[in-house]
């Protein structure tokens, strides 16, 4: 007799299994398919790279240094040859004054790119940003040489060598400047400043009025002029420069202080006192003003306020030596021969001519 056969119903058993079928490709088509997709992978990473680049430039546009350059990091990522980005993201390392990170990256895009000038250029800014101005003086001599005609370069190499007070140099480079860029009224500001320094004062006033006829509204150029012509002793001039410089710029504390110091000259105490007090309102942590309200309030006799203003000075900027001058001969008409005494060490030290005049006269050591 047979079994019966038990049948479940709903299920089916297969009794096979399934496979896909890849077929085969030749060598050729292997590295075609390869590089097609080694081109798309590029072709991704360029547009990335671009897109951060893109982004970095918007926020360099807005001043947003520190973002920028968080941006050309990302770019440079997704594209570690795109010169550009690594240019661009120099320079705003040197606008946040980042200057150790911009010659780090100058560095990597002239070891890429050889010849270019801007790099050499810019890795200088970072170098002189350093104060290693010998450094900063090969960079710009080789950016000059592989391009003669950039005035930036002429001028920059004429600023570090106003900071050197090789002020001969400085006009040099300066004047090198303006006559391929004679539009920019900053190499002229700066020629002038030396011939100001070198007490060339008409020279001085003739650049300043150059720079000022570029540009009318630079406060900073009118308080050139001022403080130039209050060394020549022309009071009513320089008066109308600090004037014309606060109209200009109503925060600007340099002018005001500068037009108290002239006012104070002239003999216009109360005048010159509300020049200063403003500076301070505007700049609590400008030390010349504190200390140039002692020197008043020493002339006036109170010699309490004066030494008070003048630790005020000290205060703010412990090697202002003027201030120590200041504080030593309040404290020699109170009495405090012995604290007066130490002031004009100090302002001696900190290589003040009244400080050791005051300290020799008066002290026995």
């Amino acid at each position: 007799m047979k079994k019966p056969i038990s049948v479940m119903a709903g299920m089916l058993f297969c009794s096979f299994m399934s496979f896909s079928q890849v077929e085969d490709m030749t060598p050729s088509e292997i590295r075609y398919r390869d590089s097609i997709t080694k081109l798309n992978q590029s072709n991704a990473a360029i547009a990335a790279s671009q897109e951060a680049y893109n982004k970095g430039i918007e926020l360099f546009n807005q001043k947003k240094y520190k973002e920028a350059i968080t941006s050309f990091n990302k770019s440079i990522a997704s594209d570690p040859n795109f010169t550009a980005a690594y240019y661009n993201k120099g320079v705003a390392e040197n606008e946040a004054e980042m200057y150790q990170d911009a010659v780090n990256t100058f560095t990597i895009l002239i070891g890429k790119q050889k010849g270019y000038s801007k790099a050499y250029f810019q890795r200088g800014r970072g170098y002189q940003g350093l104060l290693d101005y010998l450094k900063a003086e090969k960079d710009y001599e080789e950016s000059i040489k592989l391009d003669a005609n950039n005035p930036k370069a002429y001028y920059n190499y004429g600023t570090l060598k106003f900071l050197q007070q090789d002020y001969n140099a400085a006009i040099k480079y300066f004047t090198k400047s303006i006559e391929l860029d004679p539009s920019s009224p900053m190499a002229y500001n700066d020629r002038g400043s030396c011939y100001r320094m070198q007490e060339n004062y008409p020279k001085a006033i003739e650049d300043y009025e150059a720079a000022l006829r570029k540009n009318p509204n630079l406060a900073f150029v009118l308080n050139n002029v001022g403080t130039t012509k209050k060394k020549m002793k022309d009071y009513a001039g320089a008066l109308i420069a600090f004037n014309r410089a606060i109209s200009v710029d109503v925060n600007f504390f340099l002018a005001y202080n500068n037009r108290g110091v002239t006012l104070l000259e002239k003999g216009s105490l109360d005048d010159a006192i509300k020049d200063f007090e403003k500076a301070l309102q505007i700049n609590p942590q400008y030390a010349p003003a504190a200390s140039n309200l002692s020197g008043i309030y020493f002339k006036r006799k109170d010699f309490k306020k004066a030494e008070d203003l003048a630790t005020k000075a000290i205060t703010i900027d412990p090697n202002y030596a003027s201030a120590y001058v200041n504080r030593g001969m309040a404290r020699e008409m109170l009495r405090k021969m012995e604290e007066a005494c130490s002031d004009w060490k100090k302002a001696s030290d900190l290589g003040s001519a009244e400080g050791k005049v005051c300290h020799s006269g008066n002290c026995s050591n």
